[in-house]
């Protein structure tokens, strides 16, 4: 269950079962965002730090729709000034977590580096997020999820045949092998960490994440279950039954019956000649099969078709718009997408039975009691904002 909507602001307390977890976000682009937002949602207790010099974003959105400050206490600074970058080094005294996501050498150069934060704060854990890695030939240079992508090989693997790569939007190397592997690591080391009482330094490279989503990839091309050329093999469009096909209304279904008895249930349904049932795996029929289900399927609406399919386990399933999929029954009785204001958005995720999520919403100025809760005092708070370093 998740809770309502509580503003997020520096006082309130929230659930989740990371409540009392304290995490300092380094403002930055991408997966780090995402990640501090879903410790936000998970209970702790997030202080995003922007800089008082910073430009404006790639994508500027009004503040109800800027899910990369939502759940978080936002603390301006001047970290140009030492006083700013002392007062960072202040608050990650009291913090469990920071999370960072700029290139190599950028933090050191600030002064806040995680050699001298981890001799302040032996047990934080500094969870650093790079396309490159923290080391490398490539390590300095700017990359988004499709130079990673390319560079782990996995872009060459997406899309059919006889056309270029298809970029998988940002999912893949920003958010799955950036966002995700960087969460399990921080999670991984907070565990190490009640046992040792030692923070450490987590080095996630988005290449080196996406590349681990691909890991069975890897073991089915070693036993050479896996063409490396692109749209030849099961889950990459060259098989006829795990592919998308286009309805009498232009629009499309998903056919995903791998298993030889979802496949035998797809056929029946449609109807399919008996003998592709006998000979799923021939490749030598595939494109015969192909061709008899696109003219097939090319003879209904993509909702007959979801409806036919509806309680069977063929694995068919209707090609739903990022609208359509709000209102879909089954995301509607779960209540996969919520409201936070105009704001509709996925509900928080995974579920917790024992310690519901509270949905974070739009992000309060870091107030004197989030402050303290980092380890300031009432007079360092009072002479910083007298001296201009804590930015409005």
């Amino acid at each position: 269950m998740i809770g309502s909507p509580t503003g997020a602001g520096a006082s309130t307390e929230k659930t989740g079962p990371l409540a009392g977890l304290k995490v300092i976000e380094m403002a930055g682009l991408g997966p780090v965002p995402l990640a501090a937002l879903m410790l936000s949602e998970m209970g702790a207790g997030v202080l995003r730090i922007e800089r008082a010099d910073a430009g404006q974003p790639l994508l500027s959105l009004p503040e109800e729709y800027d899910l990369d400050r939502h759940g978080r206490s936002v603390l301006k600074l001047d970290l140009k000034r030492p006083t700013g970058a002392e007062l960072v080094l202040r608050l990650a005294a009291g913090a469990d977590l920071l999370v960072e996501g700029f290139r190599p050498g950028v933090m050191e150069r600030l002064g806040l580096g995680p050699d001298i934060m981890l001799q302040r704060n032996p047990a934080l854990i500094y969870g650093r997020l790079t396309g490159f890695g923290q080391d490398g030939p490539l390590s300095g240079r700017a990359g988004h999820d499709i130079t990673y992508l390319a560079y782990a090989g996995l872009l060459h693997a997406i899309g059919r045949r006889d056309a270029p790569p298809v970029p998988p939007l940002n999912l893949v190397a920003d958010q799955g092998g950036g966002a995700m592997m960087l969460i399990a690591g921080l999670l991984a080391a907070l565990f190490q960490r009640a046992r040792t009482g030692k923070g450490q330094v987590i080095d996630a490279s988005m290449i080196e994440g996406a590349s681990m989503l691909a890991a069975p990839i890897h073991a089915y091309m070693a036993a050479g279950l896996w063409s490396d050329g692109r749209g030849e093999n099961l889950l990459d469009s060259g098989a006829p039954f795990y592919d998308t096909y286009e309805t009498a209304d232009a629009r499309h279904i998903a056919v995903g019956c791998l298993e030889p008895r979802f496949f035998a249930e797809f056929a029946r349904l449609l109807p399919l000649d008996e003998h592709f049932v006998g000979g799923q795996h021939d490749r030598s029929l595939w494109p015969a099969m192909r061709a008899a289900i696109a003219g097939r399927i090319k003879q209904k609406t993509r909702d007959e078709w979801a409806a036919l399919f509806a309680a069977t386990d063929a694995c068919v399933a209707p090609v739903l718009s990022l609208v359509e999929a709000r209102h879909h029954p089954h995301n509607r009785a779960r209540q996969s997408f919520v409201k936070s204001g105009r704001l509709e958005r996925p509900a928080p995720t995974p579920r917790f039975s024992q310690s519901p999520q509270t949905l974070a919403a739009t992000p309060a100025t870091a107030d004197r009691d989030m402050l303290t809760r980092f380890g300031l005092s009432e007079e360092e708070i009072g002479t910083l904002a007298k001296t201009g370093v804590l930015g409005r």
